[in-house]
């Protein structure tokens, strides 16, 4: 998996706060952002309020490149977003990639019966689409089957992908995508995502009977 970040708004946590600002003032944002100079205080006080709208004013397109149908189907349905995803109509896919889970690769009796299988799905796929169109072809490959997909999301839906896909009840392969996202995101706006993640590191667990019993620690605090 590699994730990169394409491109994000400069100085986010400057433009966020004044834009909050500018809803209790008689001044523009284009006047408060001049003498913006304590960002951190005034974005979190007005986002501890609960006015998380002012963060999506901050936007972040990213590069995913290397992980699975599996993950990218889990990640569409954070539907405040917009997708680029590599098309398996117009890419030939006649080489077998695929991410393979950790559980599998563990047991060498499941990975060669892993591999097996993925093999012989290729082979058939590389038939289909000698004789019939690669659309068609498709249908014969799995979730394992990897690709690339850029990811373009404002900040307060961020906050929302990394509450529930860093949580340790994720799967572990959109999980390892979030951390990543998280980590690139504090360096470039440590204020917006300074208490950014699942919900355990700053309060109780909200899954009731289904959580996990094991808070992580690991995502820490930008002081």
């Amino acid at each position: 998996m590699i994730v990169k970040l394409l491109s994000y708004t400069q100085d986010a946590d400057k433009i966020c706060a004044s834009a909050g600002n500018s809803c209790y003032s008689e001044r523009p944002s284009h006047d408060i952002i001049k003498e913006m100079d304590d960002a951190e205080r005034v974005l979190s006080k007005i986002v501890g309020m609960g006015h998380q709208s002012v963060v999506e004013h901050a936007v972040f397109t990213f590069s995913l490149e290397g992980v699975s149908r599996a993950l990218t189907h889990q990640l569409v349905r954070h539907r405040i977003a917009s997708f680029s995803q590599q098309s398996q109509r117009y890419v030939s896919l006649k080489e077998p990639t695929y991410v393979i889970p950790e559980t599998v690769r563990s047991d060498p009796d499941l990975l060669k019966a892993y591999r097996d299988v993925m093999e012989n799905i290729w082979e058939t796929y590389r038939k289909l689409s000698d004789r019939i169109p690669p659309e068609d072809a498709r249908y014969v490959l799995p979730n394992g089957c990897t690709t690339n997909i850029t990811v373009t999301m404002n900040a307060r839906e961020l906050l929302h992908l990394f509450s529930l896909r860093c949580c340790s009840r994720a799967q572990w392969e959109i999980r390892e995508m979030a951390d990543r996202m998280l980590e690139i995101c504090r360096n470039v706006s440590p204020v917006i995502f300074r208490d950014a993640g699942p919900p355990c590191l700053r309060t109780s667990c909200p899954e009731g009977k289904l959580t996990c019993g094991k808070p992580r620690t690991e995502l820490k605090k930008i002081k």
